[in-house]
């Protein structure tokens, strides 16, 4: 399914008179809008393929209707969303859930739809059909050698199905890790890991960005392998300029300061990349701001402050992808309600009154701090951010314009009701 550009265009005309108003007033407040709308146009968030079907828990997992069955309906779901939204023009592929069985093909699909693939993935974090070793007590850590070979020849395998897309960066995530004290010998686990990515980074392509990723627990609940930033930022440190560190927003103990870790990840040159979405208690993986909007909002603000530092683009100088399991809303609507957070959040931050926050810094002004980043965040921008896809081509409101047009009822009626997307 393909929108029709008319049908955007009709959307458009039909909320045109608000959207002007509303527009206009908040434009007149802000200073150089056209240079944040001009950001908000560049800026991209990757989409997960995975995230295009309905997730679960350990429980128990609700099929949705419709779901996309095979790599090329991914695709065109990411489509659809990125002709609503001209902000989700790439998409990142979890191998083997999606290995492409002719490269050019689902490139030639992908550029039809106006996509290009950001960073590939792994998983080591399960067994797959016809593997011989089993990741039960780990991958890349694993006390057995044979186990660990297999994991690395797995990245590999990774890279070669990215090189033939067009990607440029591997991503890293690990369930290794243990439930029970004594189960591992902690210095061993890391060496082993750490020789493992090595094997990995040395198959890296030239161009090529290395992220690994971190997380606090889960599926192991005494210790994890690769358990928080300073560890994966060891990992990267050892492994050289290519390798980064990965931040997933879900994947932190409760009341971390992940502004505080980002900021800190940037000064070092050592931060890759981004996984959004939001939590109330650990790796929820529910709707980006939706819990937290003012973390978000102070997230972006470290973020824009460390890009400035270091010379980056704010668009192309990181990563920046979504990283959820929809277990209850509509994927589609709910990947719309988080990109449109992360455009909020960051327009908001690119709001922020930097010169004279800094001298409220250096004056020790609390206060005055505080105001400033309030003031921004307390700002509504959403018509800046409506303005910014209505003249990027896309729609003015695009959970309405989804919703008016039936997408969902649509793909059932290509697909059935028990479709069942791979990988989940």
């Amino acid at each position: 399914m393909k929108l029709d550009i008319n049908q955007i265009e009709q959307h458009n005309a039909s909320l045109s008179e608000a959207h002007q108003r509303k527009f206009d007033f908040v434009a007149n407040e802000i200073k150089d809008v056209e240079a944040v709308i001009e950001k908000l146009q560049a800026f991209q968030i990757a989409i997960p393929s995975w995230a295009l079907g309905t997730g679960g828990t350990r429980f128990g997992r609700f099929n949705g209707p419709g779901e996309p069955s095979t790599l090329e309906q991914k695709i065109e779901d990411v489509g659809l969303l990125h002709a609503l939204n001209k902000s989700s023009g790439a998409i990142s592929l979890h191998i083997p859930w999606d290995i492409p069985t002719d490269a050019q093909k689902i490139k030639d699909l992908a550029a039809s739809y106006d996509l290009t693939f950001d960073a590939v993935n792994s998983n080591t974090f399960q067994d797959q059909a016809g593997q011989e070793f089993s990741y039960k007590y780990g991958s890349l850590h694993h006390v057995d050698a044979r186990v660990r070979k297999q994991a690395v020849d797995h990245n590999i395998e990774v890279i070669k199905h990215g090189e033939a897309l067009g990607s440029k960066s591997l991503t890293v995530w690990l369930a290794d890790g243990s439930s029970f004290p004594g189960q591992l010998n902690f210095r061993e686990a890391f060496q082993n890991t750490l020789s493992s990515l090595q094997e990995i980074y040395a198959a890296l392509p030239s161009d090529w960005k290395l992220f690994v990723e971190y997380k606090a627990f889960e599926p192991h609940f005494y210790s994890t392998t690769i358990a928080d930033w300073g560890q994966s930022l060891l990992l990267a440190s050892k492994l050289g300029d290519q390798a980064y560190t990965l931040v997933d927003l879900g994947h932190h103990l409760p009341n971390a300061n992940i502004e505080q870790i980002v900021s800190l990840l940037l000064m070092e040159g050592k931060l890759g990349g981004f996984h959004f979405n939001d939590s109330k208690y650990a790796d929820d993986d529910l709707t980006a701001g939706s819990i937290k909007p003012y973390q978000l909002f102070l997230i972006f603000n470290e973020l824009i402050d460390g890009l400035d530092a270091r010379g980056l683009d704010h668009a192309t100088g990181l990563g920046w992808m979504i990283d959820a399991s929809h277990n209850l809303k509509d994927p589609l609507v709910d990947l719309l309600q988080s990109v449109d957070a992360i455009k909020l959040a960051y327009a908001q931050a690119l709001l922020v009154d930097r010169v004279s926050l800094k001298q409220a810094q250096q004056e020790n002004n609390i206060i005055k701090a505080q105001e400033i980043l309030q003031d921004a965040f307390r700002t509504d921008v959403r018509p800046i951010v409506a303005e910014a896809r209505k003249r990027s081509g896309a729609a003015i409101d695009p959970v309405a314009l989804f919703t008016a047009l039936n997408v969902r009822g649509q793909l059932v009626q290509e697909r059935g009701e028990k479709s069942v997307a791979t990988g989940l």
